[in-house]
């Protein structure tokens, strides 16, 4: 899903980094106020671990796989703000370091899998999570998180010209539906066991819509 370089025209990177810029400075001013210091290292952990779960791939059909995202995770956690700024740090590292995703498209990476899968996710849950079950609507948010970041990916390739917008939105949600699965299993596993334990009880945890 990490959109690379030449594949965005200047008007659609262009549009996605601002409106992802303007997000992030609103994330941050909102944060600041509210991060405790028992939290900051929650964050740390947490973003060090969704940044290596990354790296591990696991087979959707044959000659294929797909790997963690993490939005939902860091969502359902820390709530959609605090998750977009761990996820778009892990974003920058891979961009710059790792060469993972563009540098000209790393506005559009981070709107779609740093704005938009958190936001799915968190939401999903506050609107469905006491009538069908904590754990399905997890579940039900990861893999929805997943295949919304896809479509946005699949439209913004598109408006660029790179692919007729059917094919490139059928492309893009035809295999994320399947890697969404994935997602929402690891997902769901991981936060079952980090609410056991006591790990977070940021907003994301107590759904409080702060």
């Amino acid at each position: 899903m990490h959109i690379p370089d030449g594949f965005l025209s200047p008007p659609t990177w262009g549009t996605a980094a601002a409106l992802s810029g303007g997000y992030l400075a609103a994330a941050v001013r909102r944060l600041t106020r509210q991060l405790e210091e028992r939290q900051v290292a929650q964050v740390g952990i947490m973003t060090a671990f969704i940044f290596a779960a990354q790296m591990l791939n696991f087979p959707v059909a044959p000659g294929a796989s797909g790997h963690f995202l993490g939005g939902a995770l860091a969502a359902l956690l820390f709530g959609p703000w605090q998750a977009s700024l761990m996820m778009t740090v892990i974003l920058v590292i891979q961009a710059f370091v790792f060469l993972d995703g563009g540098i000209t498209a790393l506005g559009a990476n981070v709107l779609n899998m740093a704005v938009i899968a958190p936001w799915v996710s968190w939401g999903i849950v506050r609107a469905v999570g006491r009538r069908m079950g904590r754990s399905a609507a997890v579940f039900l948010a990861a893999w929805c998180s997943v295949v919304a970041a896809a479509l946005a990916c699949g439209l913004e390739l598109s408006l660029s010209g790179a692919a007729e917008w059917r094919l490139a939105l059928s492309a893009m949600a035809g295999w994320h539906v399947l890697i969404g699965i994935g997602e929402g299993l690891i997902t769901m596993v991981v936060l079952t066991y980090l609410r056991r334990i006591g790990f977070a009880s940021g907003e994301g945890g107590q759904d409080d819509g702060r």
